[in-house]
């Protein structure tokens, strides 16, 4: 009788033991990387922070020598080495990021592409707080003598397709009398300058100002305060991934990353 129920005490706690590490082994092969970093943060990919953006759009994010860098891309890299991950860069239209589309379709975890924050767009996303201020400028060959909206009266104004340049231009039309040509991208929207396909073009300070100076036969003819501000987006909703990032951007304007992220892609330091 002692000798049973010895043996059915062991099996009992053979059991119990093989039950403990079978539920161990299972914890340990399916916690996704970096979940320990993130909290109750989720990725679309196991151990990679997945980014949409779309390119090219100089220095914010461009493809060099087979990699996608930028400025932007080097603030995904914040994010991604606080939650012990890879960053990985997705290349997908514009109006899919801007519409909420491709946080809905899991595509990505942010997204980015020198986004102005508006109220439209904050229905379907959420942005990070502001990390700069930008003004919408006009780009033309040197020389061409347009300084402002009022010489494009009869003329052609190229814009990029979900910009607020685009908006900005729509709600200036009427008043001086200039058409519309819409572009899918900032790479056709500044080679229609160059090659005359359009007179002038309207588009986010900050990527004209670098534009020029890589390209010195144009110039910015003018500039409009229009209030606008730059954020990173994140899927409507999700706190947790947006807390952390407005984190690591918070610590990285005070221990002076920022600005100099800010001076490697833009030549200077952030003036606000």
């Amino acid at each position: 009788m002692i000798t049973k129920r010895r043996q059915m005490t062991v099996a009992a706690l053979a059991a119990v033991l093989g039950l403990g590490l079978g539920s161990a082994g299972c914890a340990e092969s399916t916690a996704p990387t970096g979940k320990s970093a993130q909290g109750d943060i989720g990725l679309v990919k196991n151990g990679l922070l997945t980014s949409c953006t779309h390119l090219p759009y100089k220095p914010f994010q461009f493809t060099e020598n087979g990699k996608v860098v930028g400025f932007e891309v080097d603030l995904g890299d914040l994010l991604a080495k606080e939650l012990g991950v890879k960053q990985q860069v997705v290349n997908t239209p514009w109006e899919g990021i801007v519409s909420g589309e491709d946080f809905n379709t899991a595509k990505c975890d942010i997204a980015y592409g020198g986004a102005t924050i508006t109220e439209e767009r904050k229905k379907v996303v959420d942005f990070t707080k502001p990390y700069t201020n930008v003004k919408q400028s006009l780009l033309a060959k040197k020389g061409a003598g347009i300084d402002g909206l009022e010489k494009l009266r009869g003329k052609k104004l190229g814009a990029q397709k979900e910009t607020t340049g685009k908006i900005y231009a729509e709600k200036n039309r009427a008043k001086y009398g200039y058409e519309i040509i819409e572009f899918e991208d900032f790479n056709l929207l500044s080679t229609a300058v160059r090659t005359g396909q359009v007179n002038a073009s309207i588009a986010d300070s900050g990527i004209l100002e670098y534009y020029i100076s890589q390209n010195p036969d144009t110039e910015i003819g003018a500039s409009y305060e229009t209030g606008e501000q730059l954020g990173l987006m994140v899927k409507k909703g999700n706190k947790p991934m947006l807390d952390k990032l407005n984190g690591v951007l918070d610590k990285a304007k005070q221990d002076g990353t920022y600005n100099t992220i800010y001076k490697k892609w833009f030549g200077k330091e952030p003036t606000q």
